[in-house]
């Protein structure tokens, strides 16, 4: 068998197949684990580790580009509910303070307008990392327009009426939007496993989003204008929101809207095998492929934990057409971002 030949002639049909999930130098690395003296009978079992890594996910997968630009759209969601509830018309770093900004800023203590700030700051530098790390594959800025943050699809008139002049409203709505974030990104984490450094990014933009939802429910439970909110972010375990999921966080901030935010999501038919999208009060962890992983409130029961604890311990994934529901409450009927 000319291992040398077989590669040549599969990089013929299929250029990218050494970049699937490895470089060429990693698949040649990945060699020497069978030992310096590769026997014929050893050959095709090294084969099949390298290529069913590859090749192991389905053609309907989403690639990495795919990933990303669905990140990109999120992560405008985002930066334009921040920048119409804060500064600006909208589009990605304009600073123009209307009155009704202004408005908005005068229900807010000082240290919570700061803290909402530096989130849209963070909001915005997504984009825009995003759009660099995607070049000419990134999607076209949408525009303003496509969005209602009110729910209304296009009334402005929606369940979230006022999320643009009320403060305890802009928080609630803001949490939901950093909730779904977080989840999103680790449903789309597994899709990004070929590129390391893209992963790496991806997840640290996770963990940004997930400081983002812990201010922003220590703000809510402290209230806008209390100055003094962070000073309670540990609140004991009966304050609301907590500053973390708890269960299924009683379907949010607006049940009858964000309740699928921490439900249970539906795995496409292209998800690999071992990856399910439980709601957030799930307490199994460590579930691969046929093995059921660890229900924890059994196996740790003598530690006498809060039951609630064993949940609110683990972030969720959620699927992207999950998350694509959840989005298009934010957009106008006809909108085609989401």
């Amino acid at each position: 068998m000319n291992f040398f030949q077989i590669l040549s002639e599969i990089e013929k049909t299929d250029p990218e197949v050494f970049e699937r999930f490895d470089s060429r130098r990693q698949v040649f690395k990945h060699l020497t684990g069978f030992g310096k003296k590769m026997t014929a009978a050893a050959l095709p079992l090294a084969m099949g580790a390298i290529f069913n890594k590859a090749y192991g996910q389905s053609s309907s997968a989403p690639s990495v580009n795919d990933v990303l630009n669905f990140a990109l759209k999120l992560e405008y969601l985002e930066a334009y509910f921040y920048n119409l509830g804060l500064s600006g018309d909208g589009t990605i770093d304009n600073n123009t303070t209307t009155a009704t900004q202004t408005a908005l800023r005068t229900q807010l203590s000082a240290t919570n307008l700061s803290s909402l700030l530096k989130i849209r700051t963070d909001e915005n530098n997504h984009v825009k990392f995003l759009r660099a790390a995607l070049g000419n594959n990134a999607i076209a800025a949408p525009a303003v327009s496509q969005f209602d943050f009110t729910g209304g699809k296009g009334s402005n008139a929606g369940p979230f009426a006022g999320v643009f002049t009320n403060a305890a409203l802009f928080l609630a709505v803001a949490q939901s939007l950093e909730d779904t974030g977080v989840r999103a990104y680790k449903g789309g984490a597994p899709y990004l496993a070929s590129n390391k450094d893209v992963l790496t990014a991806a997840l640290n933009i996770h963990s940004v989003e997930a400081r983002h939802a812990s201010r922003l429910r220590t703000m809510r439970r402290g209230g806008p204008a209390n100055n003094n909110a962070s000073a309670t972010a540990g609140a004991g375990t009966g304050a609301s929101p907590k500053s973390w999921i708890s269960g299924q966080d009683g379907g949010g901030a607006s049940p009858a809207q964000t309740a699928p935010i921490y439900a249970a999501g539906s795995a496409p038919a292209y998800t690999p095998a071992g990856i399910t999208f439980p709601a957030e009060d799930n307490v199994t962890q460590g579930a691969t492929g046929a093995a059921p992983g660890v229900n924890l409130q059994t196996a740790l029961a003598s530690l006498n934990f809060p039951a609630a604890a064993f949940s609110e311990a683990f972030d969720e994934p959620l699927d992207v057409p999950t998350v694509s529901t959840i989005a298009r409450t934010f957009t106008i009927t006809g909108s085609t971002l989401f």
